[in-house]
């Protein structure tokens, strides 16, 4: 008879190498949100991220209605005592300073809820990659734009959640403002 020992590894080891991989998982996702925009331009690639975070969305729906577990239990969040806990995900995005796209990826909270019960959304009421210290969530109803926008192939669903869309929002502004400040600068 054989005997099989178990190799046993700390709380603190385990949490790094889920971290590890969150991180891994972040620049994979910046990865090709900034080749799809850079390729692509603003709207259709955010569009494509939008797309692809629907089927992201889908597909961990599902796994979790089969029973899966949705997040790592240890390593995703870092753990603060009294302060709020931090997502590992948008601390990468936060490190690589690229918030329009790595915002992109917080939809798959709504995405998941909705692809699991289109009647609610999980939504972002502090979103760390949207310049807030920490993540905080509300679970709400949806409305039928909604569902309408997220359900309809190659809608812009950011609206969804609206601390994303606000920051999006302000964003292109922004971008809109340097642009005609810059072309102004050149006709002079």
């Amino acid at each position: 008879m054989t005997e099989t020992k178990e190799e046993m590894v700390s709380l603190k080891d385990a949490e790094e190498q889920v971290k590890i991989v969150t991180q891994r998982l972040a620049l994979l996702h910046l990865a090709y949100a900034r080749t799809l925009v850079d390729t692509f331009g603003w709207d259709k690639g955010k569009q494509l991220v939008l797309n692809a975070i629907k089927e992201y969305g889908r597909r961990v729906a599902k796994r979790t209605q089969q029973g899966y577990q949705t997040l790592p239990k240890y390593g995703f969040w870092e753990r603060r005592p009294g302060q709020p806990q931090l997502c590992e995900l948008g601390k990468t995005v936060l490190e690589y300073n690229e918030l329009d796209t790595g915002s992109l990826y917080c939809l798959i909270d709504p995405a998941k809820t909705m692809h699991t019960n289109p009647e609610e959304k999980l939504i972002h009421t502090k979103c760390l990659t949207t310049g807030d210290t920490h993540c905080e969530f509300a679970t709400i109803p949806t409305s039928q734009k909604d569902k309408e926008d997220f359900f309809t192939e190659n809608r812009d669903w950011t609206h969804i959640d609206p601390k994303i869309d606000r920051y999006h929002k302000t964003k292109h502004q922004e971008n809109l403002d340097t642009r005609q400040v810059h072309r102004t600068a050149q006709s002079k």
